[in-house]
C-alpha cells in the first residue's frame, strides 16, 4: 500500500516478466495506426506507425499492455475486439495475432469525428448545434482518459471480486 503522500501505480501497466511473446500487428483498417506499449509506470509509449493493411512482426512480453489509435486523430482502435490488447504466453514460440480494426461507432461519434475534420477547433461555437454537442467536439480523443477510465473501471471490479469474496 502507498504511504501517505505517495502515488501508487496505476493497475494498467507492464509487469515484470521475462516470459517472451512473439506478436504481429496487423493494421486491418483504413487508417494509420500508432501502437503504444503500456509502461511499467502506466505511461503510454508510442511505437512505429502501421500504415493500412500493414503488419509487422514484434517481440514483446507476457503482461505487457497494448492499446491502438489513430496516429491522426488519437481516436482508440479495436484490437482482436477489444481496447486492449494484453500478450498471453504461447507454446513453441507461435506467434500471437493482434489484429487491429476499427470500433462500431456510434452515429453521434461519427458525425463528432467528421466535424472535427472538417471544422477548425476555434470555429466550433458558430455551427448552429447544440452547445453539449460543442462541449463533446471540444473533449478530443485522448489515450490518457482512456487509460485513467481503464484503470477505474479494473479498480472497480478488483473491488466487486473482493466483496464478493467476504459475503
Amino acid at each position: 500500500m502507498p504511504q501517505e503522500g505517495e502515488q501508487s501505480l496505476p493497475l494498467v501497466r507492464s509487469l515484470h516478466s521475462r516470459i517472451p511473446v512473439s506478436l504481429v500487428f496487423c493494421n486491418r483498417c483504413p487508417r494509420v495506426v500508432r501502437p503504444l506499449w503500456i509502461d511499467y509506470h502506466g505511461v503510454p509509449r508510442a511505437y512505429v506507425d502501421l500504415q493500412p493493411g500493414a503488419a509487422r512482426r514484434i517481440s514483446t512480453f507476457a503482461g505487457h499492455p497494448w492499446m491502438f489509435r489513430d496516429a491522426e486523430t488519437d481516436e482508440p482502435l479495436m484490437v482482436n475486439s477489444k481496447e486492449l490488447f494484453l500478450p498471453k504466453p504461447t507454446e513453441g514460440g507461435n506467434v500471437t495475432i493482434a489484429s487491429i480494426t476499427l470500433p462500431v461507432y456510434s452515429l453521434k461519434d461519427r458525425a463528432l469525428q467528421v466535424i472535427r475534420r472538417l471544422v477548425r477547433q476555434e470555429d466550433y461555437r458558430r455551427l448552429e448545434i447544440a452547445r453539449c454537442l460543442i462541449e463533446e467536439l471540444d473533449d478530443r480523443p485522448s489515450v490518457l482518459k482512456d487509460l485513467h477510465r481503464i484503470n477505474q473501471r479494473v479498480e472497480q471490479h478488483l473491488l466487486e471480486r473482493i466483496q464478493g469474496q467476504e459475503e
